[in-house]
């Protein structure tokens, strides 16, 4: 498909803590729109009338990937994309590109369109944060278990290693948000 020149898709990838989606609710608060990922696997979930947490997401979000294809849930990002292009928009955010099947498949449908970007946070600071936030707080059990899954049966470790450009985020939520503005303003996405 061919899409309007100055198309510009940012994904952020990261593992669970990392500030990923901290990053993407600064940027939506600018008016950005966005898409999420997560988003595709808890309107399913509802659908099929299943609870949402911890242990029936990950169950569900490998149950659905096994038997629809790992791509279920991109080739209905890239709709929702491919919509907000039509409707003219030129500045994309994604929340949580989840394994290299849909980085892949997102790199062939946003040729030269689509950039990278992976939040990076020591493991310890991220359990910290799951462990204090107010939604689904994990234990570090469950995190320990959760970074295993995302990496061991959701890919998730290949789209970070790959990413066009890397945030450090050791800090507070204003170092965060500078160093966003910062990569941002480096790949021109706010012009």
């Amino acid at each position: 498909m061919s899409h309007p020149e100055n198309v510009k898709i940012l994904a952020f990838v990261g593992l669970a803590g990392s500030g990923k989606s901290a990053a993407i609710e600064y940027l939506a608060a600018k008016g950005f729109p966005k898409v999420y990922f997560g988003g595709v696997i808890y309107d399913a979930m509802r659908q099929a009338s299943i609870d949402i947490t911890p242990e029936s997401q990950t169950k569900f979000r490998e149950e659905i990937r096994e038997r629809e294809g790992k791509d279920f849930v991109v080739k209905r990002i890239i709709e929702q994309i491919n919509d907000l292009i039509n409707a003219g928009q030129h500045r994309i955010l994604a929340d949580g590109i989840y394994s290299w099947t849909e980085y892949k498949i997102m790199k062939k449908a946003f040729p030269g369109e689509l950039t990278l970007i992976a939040v990076v946070t020591p493991k310890k600071l991220r359990h910290h944060r799951l462990a204090h936030r107010p939604e689904r707080p994990f234990t570090d059990t469950e995190a320990n278990m959760r970074d295993w899954t995302e990496i061991e049966n959701l890919e998730k470790g290949g789209p970070i290693a790959i990413a066009d450009h890397y945030i450090i985020n050791d800090g507070d939520m204003e170092k965060l948000h500078a160093q966003v503005d910062a990569e941002l303003q480096n790949i021109d996405f706010y012009a």
